[in-house]
This record gives C-alpha cells, sequence and structure tokens, in this order.
C-alpha cells in the first residue's frame, strides 16, 4: 500500500457562504514535498489554503491530512494534527513583544523550545523585547514564519510570504525555507506570486485559473513553458529571473 499523501484535496468545491470560488480541484502534495500554487490574483490560491485549514466553506469534496479526513475539523483541530498556516496578512499581535508573541505558537511545548525560532531567525533574538507594531515588513513575516513552526506542523501552508518585501529579506526567507524543508521533512505547499522563486523552490507546481486547476507538473518542466505561464499568470519572462 502507498504511503498517504500529506495533504490531499478530493474534488474540492469551496467558497464563503453561497459564493463558490473553487470548482472540483484535486490536488496532492506529498510526504516531505514542496508544491508551488501559481496563477494570477483573484484564481482561487488564498481560498484553497482557507479550506485546506477550515477557514473556508467546503461545500463538496475532501482534505486529507496523511490519510485522515479533516474536512470537517475546526482550524485548531486542524492545527494540533500538524497543519500549519502562515497567512497572507502576518497575523501577529503588534502590542505584544516579539518573544510574546512566539509563546503563543508553542501549543504547550516548554518555552525554551522558543530557542528554535531565534535559531532559525536570528534577527527574532535581537528584536526579542521590540513590540510586534514596530517591527519592519520582513522582520513580521519572520516572526509569523518562526510562531507557526514553533508548533511542530507537519505541513506548512505558506500565502505568498514573499509579497511586500525587499528582494534580500525575500532571498533570505526562501533560504530559510529551503533549509526548513531538508532539516525536518515538512511538507510545504506555497502560494506565491514571485513565480520564478516559487518554481525554484518547488519540485510540483500547480496553476489555478478561475478556481479550477488548468495544469500540474513538475516545477522545472512549468519553468521551460513560457506559453502556459504567459497564459495563466501573465509572467513569462520571470520564471528564470
Amino acid at each position: 500500500m502507498s504511503e498517504a499523501a500529506a495533504l490531499q484535496v478530493e474534488r474540492v468545491t469551496a467558497g464563503f457562504g453561497p459564493t463558490t470560488i473553487l470548482h472540483g480541484v484535486d490536488l496532492s502534495l506529498a510526504a516531505g514535498g514542496r508544491l508551488a500554487l501559481i496563477g494570477r490574483n483573484g484564481v482561487g490560491k488564498t481560498t484553497l489554503l482557507k479550506a485546506a485549514m477550515g477557514l473556508a466553506d467546503v461545500h463538496e469534496g475532501c482534505i486529507r491530512l496523511f490519510g485522515e479526513d479533516i474536512t470537517h475539523l475546526s482550524p485548531r483541530q486542524r492545527a494540533l494534527a500538524g497543519l500549519g498556516y502562515v497567512p497572507q496578512t502576518r497575523d501577529i499581535f503588534p502590542s505584544l513583544s516579539v518573544e510574546e508573541n512566539l509563546l503563543t505558537g508553542l501549543k504547550g511545548r516548554p518555552r525554551s523550545a522558543i530557542g528554535e525560532a531565534y535559531e532559525l531567525f536570528p534577527r527574532l533574538a535581537q528584536r526579542r523585547h521590540n513590540g510586534g507594531g514596530q517591527l519592519s515588513g520582513g522582520e513580521q513575516q519572520m516572526l509569523t514564519v518562526a510562531r507557526t513552526l514553533l508548533g511542530q506542523p507537519r505541513v506548512l501552508l505558506l500565502d505568498e510570504p514573499l509579497e511586500g518585501l525587499a528582494p534580500i529579506i525575500c532571498q533570505e526567507l526562501m533560504r530559510t525555507f529551503d533549509q526548513l524543508a531538508r532539516a525536518t521533512g515538512v511538507a510545504v505547499l506555497l502560494v506565491e506570486q514571485k513565480v520564478g522563486d516559487a518554481l525554484r523552490f518547488s519540485e510540483e507546481a500547480v496553476v489555478l485559473e478561475r478556481g479550477q486547476m488548468v495544469h500540474a507538473g513538475r516545477s522545472s518542466e512549468l519553468a521551460q513553458r513560457p506559453d502556459l505561464l504567459e497564459r495563466y499568470v501573465g509572467v513569462a519572462g520571470q520564471a528564470h529571473a
């Protein structure tokens, strides 16, 4: 019997209330794998991540985490089962210090585990007593990622982690994601508008268009298809950037 996928989205139709955004989407993220989810703005990428996390309404279909049906679990239950989510909105607590923000991600682990976050992002150790609202955009993103990782997820959902960040910070974050995936074996589903970075990081890629999957395959092969990238993403020249 083959090993269950880390995350399996099976014929999922989802949205918010009566509004349907995803239409029968199938997606499989292998255990320890890296999958990029790309497409133009508004095609349903964030909705898919929210459906996986229990933050969007699944009207039809099934979502499985390592073979277990989690379709009807709460976001908290999914997090406890090993699903980690870093939202596009960087939901930190601006009035709390960096260290206090990190404490909220421990999920019962000892306080000493915070050292893992500081090892991953030394800049956060330097800012540990600063308020979340005093951090730069890049530092806030590091804090959001670090807080999620302290919960030791088996699957990590990343929603446009590079948005609005300086190129040097983007490079630093992508290196960290690569090192993290190699060291821990966490499976990563990455939504990112910087298509070149997304395809270099991932092994497989899925393209969404109007809430439907229109392409799935190896990232390296998609990077060599400027016609597809131009048609569905509008960034034919960026895949090699």
